[in-house]
């Protein structure tokens, strides 16, 4: 696999990430596509309680979870399933999957996508997020797809 640039050595120390507020969640990008050189992009995601992503599918991204704290379900498999921290979780591209957070404090998890991209339909859904008056949801669903993301009923 080739890349289109050089990755550079990283060190991001706590709170030093580029943060952002999307779809109910505080994210913070600690490792960004320009940094890895396009492999990967890697953020910790914090959920409100009852907070998460509907089912939903990748065209494009592995996508990498290891719950930190909080209590979590994934969907996959037509199910949901239980886990504690400490718990890592794969879902390759094309796999229909979601997770929410099943308690009542806030969710965190350190989540990487690969190859890299997903910063980039952060920042476009972001920019929908802070609009006076809430997002377009009908746009972001749009976005969604020109990112290879979509979603589906479970």
């Amino acid at each position: 696999m080739s890349f289109e640039k050089d990755a550079v050595p990283v060190i991001t120390q706590p709170g030093e990430g580029r943060g952002m507020a999307v779809f109910g969640d505080q994210v913070e990008f600690v490792i960004t596509g320009e940094q890895s050189g396009g492999r990967f992009t890697q953020w910790i995601e914090t959920t409100h309680p009852g907070g998460g992503p509907p089912p939903h599918y990748h065209t494009r991204e592995d996508e990498n979870f290891y719950v930190i704290e909080g209590s979590v379900e994934f969907f996959q498999d037509g199910q949901w399933t239980a886990v504690a921290p400490g718990t890592a979780v794969f879902m390759p591209k094309g796999t229909v999957h979601a997770f929410r957070n099943a308690g009542s404090t806030p969710l965190k998890m350190l989540i990487t996508t690969v190859p890299s991209g997903f910063e980039t339909f952060f920042d476009r859904c972001a920019v929908e997020f802070a609009k006076e008056g809430g997002p377009d949801m009908g746009r972001l669903v749009e976005i969604a797809g020109e990112h290879g993301i979509y979603f589906v009923q479970p």
